[in-house]
């Protein structure tokens, strides 16, 4: 059983950063993509960028320029620093990883993190 366990999250002023983290553990034996989703209230969850084990990201454009992905490998976690943060950035936040067991994969999901972007 691999658990993905995020935090970081928290409620920041327009303009603001945070910075969210994503530990992967358990029975890992490879993981392939890390990422992060969010989820807004009466929205449905939405990727906000991923990162391969060779480092090759992927941003959704509403983040580009301001989200950076990153991966600690021997560490088996993901980071996401969230710059010029934006009311329309509140939502939870979900790690997601891809884990490789025995010649194939599967999808793990973290229990997700508040971001709360708010004067």
């Amino acid at each position: 059983q691999v658990q993905l366990v995020e935090s970081g999250g928290g409620l920041v002023q327009p303009g603001g950063s945070l910075r969210l983290s994503c530990a992967a553990s358990g029975r890992i034996f490879g993981i392939n993509a890390m990422g992060w989703y969010r989820q807004a209230p009466g929205k449905q969850r939405e990727l906000v960028a991923t990162i391969t084990g060779g480092g090759r990201e992927n941003y959704a454009d509403f983040v580009k320029g301001r989200f950076i992905i990153s991966r600690d490998n021997a560490k088996n976690t993901v980071y996401l620093q969230m710059n010029s943060l934006k009311p329309e950035d509140t939502a939870v936040y979900y790690c997601n990883a891809v884990l490789m067991r025995f010649g194939s994969t599967y999808e793990a999901w973290g229990q997700g993190t508040q971001v709360t972007v708010s004067s």
